[in-house]
């Protein structure tokens, strides 16, 4: 058993940077242990992950504000306060907020993370304008 006690007085928040687009925030709730790592993630407006996997899949719970998630060759699909995403093994994918808003989401990670490229300011447009309008076609 391993008990990992919360943000040491003075302890600050991580800003990421080499995978993230935008101002990213991370605190570790768990460092990696027998391949899981656990972050509590916040997001500024804009800001997202790079492309990315997860060798043995990836969990996220958006605990505040609004995101998008989106898997390579979809649509991005919009999260708010509440939902849980499992991305499987191995899937592409990049998560973050939205252009108006903050996402806060715990990021569970198993296994090695594979990091690629930046998800460019046209891909990330182009993703949620084309979620908006499928979600208004509903």
């Amino acid at each position: 058993m391993r008990i990992v006690h919360g943000r040491a007085a003075g302890e600050v928040s991580v800003v990421k940077s080499a995978t993230f687009v935008g101002t990213v925030w991370a605190d570790p709730v768990l460092p990696t242990t027998d391949g899981t790592t656990i972050n509590l993630v916040t997001f500024t407006p804009g800001a997202r992950t790079n492309w990315h996997e997860h060798a043995e899949g990836q969990i996220l719970q958006v605990l505040a504000g609004q995101g998008w998630v989106c898997a390579a060759g979809g649509p991005a699909v919009r999260l708010l306060p509440g939902d849980t995403v499992w991305v499987p093994p191995g899937e592409r994918h990049w998560h973050g907020a939205t252009e108006t808003t903050l996402m806060t989401h715990t990021a569970i990670s198993l296994g090695p993370t594979h990091w690629y490229d930046e998800v460019s300011p046209d891909d990330y447009t182009a993703a949620h304008h084309f979620a908006a309008h499928d979600e208004e076609s509903r």
